[in-house]
């Protein structure tokens, strides 16, 4: 975040009060008082996040033979659907309101979770005729998404993530979104994301090895403003990791927040042998 977004303010403040915002400084997240005063405020006025869209389509071509029978979110971990871990965590943190993107044997899905009420929380469906990437479910959403900000979860992702602290981060920027994003040590397969400070200065979708490479890359979980929606291509196939993110970048509009916990992106049947084994949750 840049100085220039910021004016300079005298305020008083009530000393009892003190104590308890200096509680807040953490030498990370949040860097002194002042710092600390901007994060409670942001907190305090920021729009109430009770939405997620999570993109449960899709033909899942590497995962066969489980999707021959299975969406890709369906297939199990721990005895659990790998959604309805998500739908746990997206529950715990008071986001109770879920759209659900189904495409291939998008039934089983609607079959296990119904309309939410046996998860506590509500669910609606939207089906998705042809795969069209990962931006055009946004265009389709769009009547269920665009009266306030959302978070987006790809429905193969296993994350071990505090939402609602990423969410607190978004409050925090002057951004349009914010991705989710951690380091490993082959990011050529993913959105590869540069970083200066929390704004992403670049998002490269699946660059070339021989690059010298960032390790940072999109976990497939971001917070979306509704303005957002507007970029997206009005037709045709379109991707978020190739048509909306990186014009973000440019925009100095994108922001990256930071996470070490675990993370799976179960595309592959070696990511999902070791989800099974080290899943841990």
């Amino acid at each position: 975040m840049k100085h220039h977004h910021r004016q300079r303010l005298t305020i008083t403040i009530r000393k009892d009060l003190l104590p308890r915002v200096d509680q807040t400084v953490d030498g990370a997240k949040i860097r002194n008082r002042s710092h600390a005063i901007e994060f409670l405020v942001s907190k305090a006025l920021a729009p109430k996040f009770h939405r997620a869209f999570v993109l449960a389509g899709g033909s899942g071509v590497k995962m066969r033979p489980f999707t021959y029978e299975l969406p890709k979110a369906m297939i199990p971990v721990k005895g659990r659907p790998i959604l309805e871990h998500t739908i746990e965590r997206l529950r715990e943190s008071d986001i109770k309101d879920i759209v659900i993107l189904t495409g291939h044997l998008g039934e089983k899905i609607i079959e296990h979770f119904g309309d939410g009420h046996r998860f506590g929380v509500k669910i609606r469906y939207l089906e998705e005729k042809t795969v069209a990437g990962t931006a055009a479910p946004l265009r389709l959403a769009s009547p269920m998404l665009k009266s306030q900000p959302f978070l987006l979860i790809y429905g193969d992702v296993l994350i071990d993530l505090d939402f609602n602290d990423l969410i607190e981060f978004h409050a925090l920027t002057a951004g349009l979104a914010t991705i989710a994003v951690t380091s490993i040590d082959n990011p050529s397969d993913y959105g590869v994301v540069r970083l200066h400070g929390n704004q992403v200065v670049e998002f490269l979708q699946k660059p070339p090895r021989s690059r010298k490479l960032s390790h940072l890359i999109y976990t497939g979980v971001s917070v979306i403003e509704p303005k957002v929606l507007d970029l997206v291509p009005k037709r045709g196939e379109s991707m978020l990791e190739t048509d909306v993110f990186p014009r973000l970048a440019r925009d100095g509009k994108l922001n990256g927040y930071l996470f070490e916990g675990q993370w799976f992106d179960i595309g592959t049947p070696e990511v999902y042998e070791r989800a099974l084994n080290e899943w841990q949750k």
